[in-house]
C-alpha cells in the first residue's frame, strides 16, 4: 500500500484528514468502517474510483455500453408504459417481464458453457446485433400503428433469449479488459455505468414519450446499440486465452453446478440474488401501475421513479468503487441486504411524489451495495476456467428467477393491490436477510 494511501485510510479512532471528517462522505466511509471492524478499510484517494479507465479497452468498452444502456432504459421505460396503455393490467406488466426472463431458464447455463469456450468478445458482438434488430423491428410496429400487446410479449422473448448467452459472456468479458488488479473497479464502474443509464433514460423516456411517442424510445434504443458494437471492433485485445476442450457441454455443465454446489460462499451469494429477484424487484414490474394507479401520475412520473431509484444506485455503485479492494466486502454486502427492503417498505407507505423519490433513492442504493458486492465476490472467488459458468449459475439466480417474480407480482397486484403486492414481498426479503445474519456466519467473514 503506498504511503499517500495510507495517511488517507480510516481508521477509527485515528486522526483522519480534514476533508474525511467535516464532508459527508466522508463521515459515512467513517461510520461504514467502525461498522465493519475498525480495519483500515477505505481509500480517500479518489483516483482509485476511475482506476480501470486507463486500460483503453476498458474505456472503449466503458463509453459504449453508456450510450447503449440508456437506449435500452429509454425502451423498457417507454414499453412498460405502453404495455399498461394498451391493457390497463398490471398482470400484464408481469407476463412481460415473464416472457423476458423465460429464456433465462432454457439457455443462461449453457451462455456460461459457451462464454468459457469461444472469444467472448465474438460473442457479444452477435448478441449486441440481435438486440439491436429486436429493438428496430419494436420501432416499426410502433411506428405503422400495428403494435399489440401480444406483439411486445414475443419480443421480450426474443431479447430474453439473446440476453441469456449476453450476460454471462459480458461478466466474464471484464477481466480480459483489465486484469485481476483492477476487476474489483471495473465491476464497480460497471454499475456505475449501468445506474447511470437508469438515471437519464427513463427520464428522457418520459418525455419522449410524453411528446414523441414511444416508437422514437425505441428507435433511439436501435441506434444506441451502434456505439457497443464500435467498441467491441475497435477493442485490442490480446490473443484469446479460451482452453480448446473435448469434453461434451453437459459434463463442463455439471462441472460447473459441482463447484458452486460446494463452495459455501458462492452457493450462499447465489440465493440471495434468486431472492432478491423473486421478490425483492415486485416494485420495479409494478412501476408504470404504481406512477399511474397509486401516484395519480403519468409516463413522465414513471420515468421520475424509475430514474430516482437509478440515482440512489449510482450513489451505491460509485461508493464501491471509489472503496477499491476494501476489506469486509461480506459486512457491507449483508449491511445493504436490510437497507434494500426496509426502504422499499417505507416507500409502500408514501404517496407524496418527492418522499417516493426520496425513498426510491435509498432502496436503490441499497439495492446496488447489495448486488455490486455479490458480483464482486462471485467473480473474484471464481477461478478463470470456470469464470463464464460461475457467473452464468449467478445470473441466472438473478435474470431467472426476475419473471417468475414478475409473474407473481402482476398476479398478486390484480388480487390483493400494488402497495401491498410490494409490501410484502419487501418483507419476505427482509426475513431473508435476517435469516443469512443468523445462519450464515461465513458471508459477513468474507473479506
Amino acid at each position: 500500500m503506498s504511503r499517500e494511501i495510507e495517511s488517507s485510510s480510516i481508521r477509527p479512532g485515528n486522526d483522519t484528514p480534514a476533508q474525511a471528517v467535516t464532508s459527508p462522505y466522508g463521515r459515512v466511509l467513517r461510520f461504514l468502517g467502525e461498522q465493519l471492524g475498525g480495519r483500515p478499510l477505505f481509500s480517500l484517494n479518489f483516483k482509485q474510483t476511475f482506476a480501470a479507465l486507463k486500460h483503453r479497452n476498458y474505456r472503449l468498452w466503458f463509453i459504449g455500453q453508456l450510450v447503449s444502456l440508456v437506449g435500452t432504459w429509454m425502451q423498457t421505460t417507454a414499453q412498460g408504459y405502453l404495455v399498461f396503455q394498451l391493457t390497463h393490467s398490471p398482470a400484464y406488466l408481469g407476463y412481460v417481464g415473464f416472457a423476458a426472463g423465460v429464456p433465462s431458464w432454457l439457455f443462461m447455463l449453457y451462455g456460461g458453457v459457451i462464454a468459457d469456450r469461444l472469444p467472448r468478445r465474438r460473442l457479444l458482438l452477435l448478441t449486441q446485433i440481435s438486440m439491436m434488430i429486436l429493438a428496430f423491428i419494436q420501432a416499426g410496429l410502433t411506428f405503422l400503428g400495428w403494435v399489440q400487446p401480444w406483439h411486445l410479449v414475443l419480443l421480450a422473448l426474443g431479447l430474453g433469449v439473446a440476453n441469456a448467452f449476453d450476460a454471462p459472456a459480458r461478466q466474464a468479458f471484464v477481466v480480459e479488459m483489465v486484469g485481476r488488479e483492477d476487476l474489483t473497479n471495473a465491476i464497480a464502474l460497471n454499475s456505475s455505468m449501468f445506474n447511470l443509464a437508469t438515471v437519464v433514460g427513463p427520464a428522457v423516456a418520459g418525455l419522449a414519450y410524453a411528446f414523441l411517442g414511444p416508437a422514437w424510445c425505441f428507435t433511439v434504443n436501435g441506434i444506441s446499440f451502434i456505439a457497443v458494437i464500435t467498441a467491441l471492433l475497435m477493442m485490442q485485445l490480446k490473443p484469446s486465452l479460451t482452453p480448446r476442450r473435448t469434453t461434451a457441454a453437459l459434463d463442463d455443465l455439471k462441472e460447473g453446478l459441482h463447484y458452486v454446489a460446494s463452495h459455501v460462499t458462492i452457493r450462499t451469494i447465489v440465493s440471495v440474488a434468486a431472492v432478491v429477484s423473486l421478490f425483492g424487484l415486485a416494485f420495479m414490474t409494478l412501476m408504470p401501475a404504481w406512477a399511474t394507479a397509486v401516484l395519480g401520475g403519468d409516463a413522465t412520473t414513471n420515468g421520475w421513479l424509475l430514474g430516482a431509484r437509478g440515482v440512489g444506485a449510482l450513489a451505491g455503485a460509485l461508493m464501491i468503487a471509489a472503496l477499491g479492494n476494501f476489506k469486509g466486502r461480506g459486512k457491507l454486502l449483508t449491511i445493504g441486504s436490510f437497507v434494500f427492503p426496509l426502504l422499499v417498505l417505507f416507500f409502500t407507505q408514501v404517496r407524496w411524489l418527492p418522499l417516493s423519490l426520496l425513498a426510491l433513492v435509498g432502496a436503490g442504493w441499497g439495492f446496488m451495495v447489495l448486488f455490486n458486492l455479490a458480483n464482486n465476490l462471485i467473480q473474484t472467488l471464481a477461478p478463470d476456467e470456470l469464470r463464464g459458468r460461475v457467473v452464468s449459475i449467478y445470473t441466472l439466480g438473478f435474470f431467472g428467477l426476475m419473471p417468475l417474480g414478475a409473474l407473481l407480482a402482476g398476479w398478486a397486484a390484480e388480487w390483493i393491490g400494488e402497495p401491498n403486492t410490494v409490501a410484502l414481498s419487501a418483507l419476505i426479503t427482509l426475513v431473508f436477510a435476517a435469516w443469512l445474519w443468523l445462519r450464515v456466519p461465513q458471508l459477513r467473514a468474507q473479506e
